[in-house]
């Protein structure tokens, strides 16, 4: 079994879930600017169905880095490169081996 079967198996429990219970999945968090400082690193993985629950996820790895922390409230996200905007991130589905680019506010536009 794959990792990624592995972590559907495990999100969808028994399997006796309902057709559109979201699947976690794994991808890429990307850092910019500002937040790839506060992060210490450039990029870290996910394995998550939302990117509400990814950006849950770094907040927990990171509960240490409050920089970070705050960035993330102002960030704006494009997901597998399309801006979120101001979409509820708990309605935005990540896919697959899918990125979120995390950007934060920079002056001049």
């Amino acid at each position: 079994m794959t990792a990624t079967t592995e972590a559907r198996t495990a999100a969808q429990g028994t399997g006796h879930t309902a057709p559109d219970s979201p699947v976690r999945v794994s991808g890429t968090l990307r850092y910019w600017a500002a937040a790839k400082a506060e992060a210490g690193a450039a990029e870290e993985p996910y394995l998550a169905a939302t990117l509400a629950e990814a950006l849950d996820q770094a907040r927990a790895r990171h509960a240490d880095r409050p920089g970070l922390l705050r960035l993330l409230g102002v960030c704006s996200y494009l997901v597998d490169g399309d801006p979120v905007g101001t979409r509820d991130h708990a309605e935005v589905r990540l896919r697959d081996g899918g990125s979120v680019e995390v950007l934060p506010p920079f002056a001049g536009g």
